[in-house]
């Protein structure tokens, strides 16, 4: 141990006893002892009334010189590899901005400054799916995208041509912008660049990858899940979140990497403070092993000569906004700003020139620290790592280095090009440079056999995406669910239970059983399912470690480290994170699973809409339940537990599939074709299903019920009026409303003489864009003939005016106004929720039977058929306030 004494230290000689009787600890009794007593120290301490915390190391790194572990490759080799990705990174966002007016965009500065992060991981730890396992996941920063590129272009598997298409797609050339499996399916795995969901994700990809080796579906192995990330980016929420569940699941398969660059988009992330420092405190305050890289080993002789520990005084003292600046204004700003506070640490490098200074490298551009604390992190078990690894932003580009701006930088100015070129040995003359070219050596060249064979050594190249699994699923027949088509009999039972006893179904069948994963965030007895605790077990990591206090009941509270179900807690984003990689385990672990996660539905799209938009990016396979859906069939809860909108936010998904079935018969059949689509037909889209909690009779299906079913909408009932020549109405109906629709038709033919067909509607987002795809045909075929599409086959032929009621907006219902012939009234529940009764509700909001009745005269009052003193006899006869107030701004 180093002998030295400390600045400001009152008592040297008590301080030397102490520090000799811990040396003395370690090296007789050992590290564990040591930190033993240090905690029984720290314990009395905090009795005696003396508070201090724990969660932070010094601003210095973690792993000491002395402990490092050696870089086994060719660090020149690899210097030279990396600068051919940085150059190449560069001139593909610089072209894609060059001698047009489109202005792209790109980013330089984040690549810049994590360039040796990344390449350290691909020439030594970042493993390719291969025979002996699947291989690593890593979620690649989105603004880092252009580095991925360059070295992918090097290796050969992407064109020069392509590189020249960044963030020109449309065409089916292009590199996207940003990691998207949807635009480049062979080769992004996970969406990033919405900041904040990489890190999400990543740790319930870990979640699951554990879930399915403690239930023995995958082999157990040592893949890591490697996750990049942004200082700045800590700041989102999701970020942040889950950081819990991944310190208490022990995932120690997961390992994040936080490329502190000390700037986010604006300016600097923590100006008057230390990012490193604060989310040390976090990560450790969770329960992740902490590795901080800081410093480069230019620093290490200097530290070694801190006798004193001015050096490291000063480094705790100066802020994040000092930093930045001492990397700006280079060499001599930093000795008189920075060393010159005290005239020991000025002496200090008085034998250092000014760019000697300015070449003290911070620790995330040393490819020596870096991999040693991969190397660290790879090997550490029991917990997640996050490696917190200082970098400057804008790294080598001159002009645009550690400037607040430089995140928007897009361009370098000639000057600054020239600087870069020199830096990384590249070329090119001056004349060249003007057209910004690009630079591959020969492939029998050093650098590129050196690549090939370190990739060659990890299993191949990266990253890379499985599109298919390499077994489709065997889904059962329709009759798996035959007692759900013969309708409930006299019993009243909910959708949400009706879903409920479909799983459990499909749970017990033998093809695909082990494969569905039930998921709750933490309302399972809401919706009926706390049955299948015992059955199935909740899973859990550590199994069951204590008995619960409903033991003795049938339906007790059960964990288990092989158990079925994922209740995520009260925690929506973790939920579907969880949900999210699950339904990408056929890419990512090439083992389908089927999920459903089950919540409110309120709580779904509106609350985490942008990982649902990634769900789609992603192609997920799954069936989202949005329960206790509608405006009103949640009576008691109020306004903001009552949805009337999800189903609109749904459709704005491309790839999600979503209905509003109303009877089980419905729910059976969208829930087969939805397992068949997926899971056999392999398509890329995702199921969202809205379940009601109110209790009613289920009817057996209609015979020829099941195209229309699946397609969006069928025949319910043929109306019947008091005469052959009585008006004739077609009412359209969907989830808990289409039994006041039908309701609706009852009061119409019995108290106005009116026949009234009922049409259920089981997905008007499905009629939409078959509607919309039908127009486009027509409008780019006019020779055509025109093929008419679902709704218009329906109502073809059909009389009277069309009136539609849900218990979601009007713009749901709305959708399908251009393709509907005859005059269409829509009905919907626009307008904050409230809590009250639901025959009140549906009052409220003007969408049950009576209101349906009344927009069915008014509609036919229009037509001629009948007069307006049948409406107003309907309005006195229903009790309708001609007064009330309107429900939208009520």
């Amino acid at each position: 141990m180093q002998k030295r004494s400390f600045f400001d230290d009152m008592d040297p000689a008590e301080t030397r006893e102490w520090l000799d009787a811990l040396e003395s600890v370690v090296e007789r009794e050992g590290p564990e002892r040591a930190a033993w007593l240090l905690d029984v120290i720290a314990n009395e301490a905090q009795e005696q009334g003396i508070h201090r915390t724990h969660l932070n190391t010094p601003y210095l790194n973690t792993i000491s010189p002395q402990d490092e572990a050696s870089i086994p490759g060719d660090v020149f080799m690899e210097r030279r590899i990396r600068s051919l990705v940085r150059w190449n990174a560069l001139a593909m966002v610089m072209r894609a901005n060059m001698n047009n007016d489109d202005e792209l965009g790109g980013h330089i500065a984040s690549f810049a400054s994590s360039a040796t992060l990344y390449d350290v991981g691909f020439n030594h730890f970042f493993r390719a799916p291969s025979d002996e396992n699947e291989g690593d996941l890593v979620f690649f920063q989105g603004h880092s995208a252009p580095g991925v590129y360059a070295r992918a272009y090097l290796e050969g598997r992407i064109s020069e041509e392509q590189l020249d298409n960044f963030r020109r797609e449309v065409d089916g050339q292009g590199l996207s912008s940003y990691p998207h499996p949807w635009l480049m399916p062979d080769f992004w795995q996970f969406p990033t660049v919405s900041m904040g969901l990489g890190p999400i994700q990543a740790i319930y990809q870990a979640h699951i990858m554990k879930y399915l080796q403690n239930r023995e579906l995958i082999q157990k192995d040592n893949r890591k899940v490697w996750a990049f990330m942004g200082d700045g980016e800590m700041d989102e929420p999701e970020s942040l979140g889950a950081l819990a569940l991944a310190g208490r699941e022990k995932l120690d398969n997961l390992v994040f990497v936080v490329n502190c660059n000390l700037q986010r988009l604006d300016g600097p992330v923590r100006g008057n403070g230390k990012i490193i420092q604060e989310l040390e405190g976090v990560f450790r305050g969770a329960g992740w092993n902490v590795i901080k890289v800081v410093w480069g080993r230019l620093w290490d002789p200097l530290l070694e000569k801190d006798n004193q520990g001015l050096l490291r005084r000063r480094m705790e003292e100066c802020v994040d906004g000092e930093y930045q600046a001492y990397k700006k204004n280079g060499g001599a700003y930093t000795r008189e700003h920075f060393f010159g506070a005290y005239p020991e640490l000025k002496e200090l490098v008085a034998h250092m020139s000014d760019e000697d200074i300015y070449r003290l490298n911070r620790g995330g551009h040393d490819p020596f620290k870096v991999y040693a604390a991969y190397h660290e992190a790879t090997k550490h078990t029991g917990r997640p790592t996050v490696i917190l690894a200082k970098t400057v932003k804008g790294y080598a580009t001159g002009a645009g280095e550690a400037v607040n701006k430089t995140h928007q930088m897009k361009k370098l100015d000639l000057e600054s090009l020239k600087e870069f070129r020199d830096r990384f040995d590249m070329p090119f003359t001056d004349e060249q440079l003007k057209d910004v070219p690009y630079y591959r050596p020969d492939p029998e060249s050093a650098e590129l056999r050196y690549m090939n064979e370190q990739r060659n050594k990890l299993g191949g190249y990266m990253p890379v995406r499985r599109q298919q699994a390499s077994q489709a699923l065997t889904i059962p027949g329709l009759d798996v669910f035959a007692s759900f088509l013969e309708g409930s009999g006299d019993r009243e039972i909910s959708t949400t239970m009706a879903f409920v006893r479909m799983m459990s179904a499909l749970i017990k069948d033998k093809q695909i059983g082990d494969r569905v994963v039930p998921i709750v965030p933490d309302e399972a007895r809401t919706f009926g399912m706390e049955g299948l605790f015992r059955q199935l077990g909740i899973y859990s990591s550590g199994g069951q470690k204590y008995e619960p206090e409903d033991a003795g009941q049938v339906m007790y509270y059960r964990e288990d480290k092989k158990g079925r179900i994922l209740e995520e807690g009260i925690n929506e984003a973790g939920a579907m994170s969880g949900w999210l990689a699950a339904a990408t385990s056929y890419s990512v672990h090439n083992f389908a699973l089927i999920p459903f996660y089950i919540y409110y539905s309120m709580f779904g799209f509106q609350r985490i809409g942008d990982l649902a938009w990634a769900a789609g990016d992603s192609q997920a396979r799954g069936f989202l339940l949005g329960a206790t859906a509608g405006r009103t069939t949640l009576n008691g809860e109020g306004l903001q537990h009552q949805d009337g909108h999800s189903h609109i936010l749904a459709g704005t998904i491309p790839n999600c599939v979503s209905y509003d079935p109303t009877y089980s018969y419905e729910l059976a059949v969208i829930l087969h074709d939805g397992l068949k689509r997926m899971y056999e037909d392999n398509e890329k889209v995702f199921y969202y299903l809205t379940l009601m909690n109110e209790n009613y009779v289920h009817g057996a299906m209609p015979e020829g019920a099941e195209e229309g079913i699946r397609r969006g909408m069928y025949l319910l009932r043929e109306g019947k009026g008091k005469t052959k020549k009585s008006p004739r109405v077609q009412l359209l109906g969907s989830g808990t409303i289409l039994r006041e629709v039908e309701a609706a038709a009852e009061l119409l033919r019995e108290d106005f003489g009116i026949a009234a067909d009922v049409w259920s509607v089981t997905s008007f987002n499905e009629l939409r864009r078959e509607g919309i795809q039908k127009d486009r045909d027509e409008l780019l075929h006019p020779d055509s003939e025109r093929e008419q599409n679902w709704v218009e086959k329906c109502l073809d032929g059909r009389e009277g005016p069309v009136i539609a009621s849900t218990d979601y907006m009007r713009s749901f219902a709305d959708q399908i106004r251009p393709w509907v012939k005859s005059p269409y009234s829509v009905l919907g529940t626009d307008g904050f929720g409230r809590s009250d009764s639901r025959q009140k509700l549906r009052h409220f909001f003007e969408v049950d039977r009576h209101f349906v009745v009344l927009a069915a005269l008014n509609a036919l009052r229009k037509e001629g058929k009948v007069d307006a003193a049948t409406v107003k006899q309907a309005i006195e006869q229903y009790g309708i306030d001609t007064d009330k107030p309107y429900p939208v701004m009520h």
